[in-house]
C-alpha cells in the first residue's frame, strides 16, 4: 500500500477518534459524568484538532498521487470513501449535539448518493467522471464549516474577552450566526454541485433510457 493509501486509512481510522471525544458517553444508561464533562468542555476541541489533522491528510494523499503518480484504483476508492465517511459522520455528531439541523445532514447524504448512482452508471458505459472544480470547492467549504463548528466555543471565548462590555448572549449569538453561514455555504455548494454533476452527466441518464 503506497503513502497516499496509507493517509486516507488513516483518515479513516480518525474518524472513531473523533466521535469519541466529540460525543458524550452513554452506555446502557451509564453516563461517566468526569468524561461527559471532559468532553464538553475541552474533548471537542481536541477532536477538532484531530478533524484538522484528517483535513490535512485529505489533500495530502491526492497532491501526493498525482505528483508522484500514485494514482490508483483502489487509492480513488478509499479517498473517495474516506471523505465522505469523515463527513458525514462529523455531521450526525452535530446534530445529536443539537447544534445543527438533520435537514443538512440529509441533504449532504442525498447529494453523495446521486453522484454515487451517476458514477456507477457512467463506469458501466466505460465514462470517467473527473472530479469538477465546483466539488472541491464543495468539499472545501464544507471543512472550513466543520472546522469553524468544532472550534466554535473557543471563538465565543476569544470574543468575550476581545468585547468584555458586550452580552455574552449577543456575543454568543454572532459567532453562532457566523457558524450557520458557513454551514448554509456549505449546503449551497453541495446542492449547486449534485445539480451540476446532473447536468453534466445527463446524457448518460438518456443513453441508458432509449
Amino acid at each position: 500500500m503506497n503513502l497516499p493509501n496509507k493517509l486516507s486509512v488513516l483518515r479513516i481510522v480518525l474518524i472513531p477518534l473523533i466521535l469519541i471525544f466529540m460525543l458524550p458517553l452513554s452506555i446502557w444508561g451509564f453516563k461517566p459524568a468526569g468524561w461527559n464533562l471532559f468532553v464538553s468542555t475541552t474533548g471537542i476541541t481536541i477532536a477538532g484538532i484531530l478533524f484538522v489533522i484528517a483535513a490535512i491528510t485529505d489533500y495530502a494523499d491526492g497532491t501526493i498521487a498525482r505528483k508522484y503518480k500514485m494514482i490508483t484504483n483502489l487509492g480513488k476508492f478509499l479517498d473517495s470513501l474516506a471523505d465522505k465517511m469523515l463527513v458525514i459522520s462529523v455531521l450526525i455528531a452535530f446534530v445529536e449535539l443539537e447544534r445543527i439541523s438533520s435537514f443538512l445532514v440529509v441533504v449532504i447524504v442525498l447529494r453523495e448518493f446521486m453522484v454515487t448512482g451517476l458514477r456507477l452508471v457512467a463506469s458501466k458505459n466505460g465514462v470517467i467522471m473527473a472530479a469538477e472544480m465546483i466539488g472541491k470547492i464543495k468539499t472545501v467549504t464544507q471543512m472550513i464549516a466543520i472546522i469553524f463548528l468544532f472550534f466554535e466555543s473557543t471563538f465565543i471565548s476569544v470574543a468575550l474577552s476581545i468585547f468584555e462590555n458586550a452580552p455574552t448572549e449577543t456575543v454568543q449569538y454572532n459567532v453562532k450566526l457566523i457558524g450557520n453561514i458557513f454551514v448554509a455555504i456549505a449546503i449551497v455548494m453541495t446542492i449547486i454541485s449534485g445539480l451540476d454533476y446532473l447536468i453534466r452527466n445527463r446524457r448518460l441518464l438518456k443513453e441508458n433510457e432509449e
